[in-house]
């Protein structure tokens, strides 16, 4: 019982009904019972936190075939292994996953997943692969009380970011997402509108997302200010959920600046979330078209004969 009270606890800490559940957990000895400041309640939620050595932690692979740019790309298998088999091998090296499971779409998905090893579970069609972790979530996992999102399509992901967007939820308590992001390293990337720039505060809290160029730079050009301060982050598109904040924001109907940017991480903050971004060096390389994979696989002949 106090896994699940814990684990809705710190989707909503701040919560008015949440007040009594802080005052019955927090130490007896030595602490003060007022949880009505956020710096109080964050230390509370972490005191509670560190008391909790078997959090289950899932990750779950949203998978379907219909892709507009690649149809089929997560089964394609020039390298010897479908696409999807290389996201589940760096999943299992994770330190912080309990488990590792793909919610497929599509039959054929579910058959090769399983012929490599792996465990999947169908579902039904959905709009987003945020809506398939969730009925997965809802219908097969009470006990998961962190969800990882990952993608199929980022073959060479480094398990460290997995564990990385796993602990910066465990390490801030009042957070209901977590997520990553990298330096913009070219001109050329910060102005792609396919590439989403996160701005966050000083605190590693998102401020916004956006596929605009954000911040703008007034008194620079971008490149000029790309030289003395480089202030942009790009999104890396991997997210860990507290279970409970995953199944409410499933449930919430697309907000305004989620429909405008196409970004369903504005959902979240529209709806209030707090989204912790922890920066990483680098980022994995996604595949989206004929182009991606072919020089995926030369990237793959390469370390073969290397080894």
């Amino acid at each position: 019982m106090f896994a699940f009270k814990t684990n809705a606890l710190l989707a909503t800490p701040d919560q008015p009904q949440n007040r009594d559940l802080l005052r019955s957990e927090m130490p007896r000895h030595g602490q003060s019972k007022s949880v009505e400041h956020p710096k109080t309640t964050e230390r509370i939620c972490l005191w509670i936190f560190a008391r909790r050595t078997n959090l289950a932690v899932y990750g779950i692979i949203p998978a379907r075939l219909k892709s507009t740019r690649l149809p089929g790309k997560l089964l394609l298998n020039s390298t010897g292994k479908p696409l999807i088999q290389y996201i589940w091998e760096a999943s299992l090296k994770a330190k912080t996953l309990s488990s590792v499971l793909v919610a497929a779409e599509d039959q054929e998905l579910i058959t090769a997943v399983t012929a490599f090893g792996g465990r999947a579970e169908a579902t039904g069609e959905h709009p987003s692969g945020t809506d398939r972790v969730a009925e997965v979530v809802a219908r097969s996992l009470p006990e998961a009380e962190i969800v990882v999102n990952l993608q199929g399509d980022e073959p060479e992901l480094d398990p460290a970011n997995i564990d990385r967007v796993v602990r910066a939820l465990q390490q801030h308590p009042l957070a209901q997402i977590a997520t990553l992001a990298t330096p913009i390293q070219n001109l050329a990337e910060l102005q792609a509108p396919s590439c989403v720039k996160v701005v966050r505060g000083v605190d590693g809290r998102a401020l916004y997302f956006s596929r605009s160029v954000v911040p703008y730079t007034r008194d620079r050009s971008l490149a000029d200010q790309m030289a003395l301060h480089n202030p942009w982050l790009l999104h890396v598109g991997i997210y860990a959920y507290r279970r409970d904040y995953l199944l409410r924001l499933a449930s919430l109907p697309p907000s305004p600046l989620e429909q405008l940017e196409k970004l369903e991480q504005l959902r979240a903050l529209e709806d209030g979330a707090r989204i912790q971004v922890e920066v990483v060096d680098h980022r994995s390389v996604g595949i989206d078209t004929p182009e991606d994979y072919a020089a995926f696989v030369l990237r793959m002949q390469q370390r073969q004969q290397s080894v």
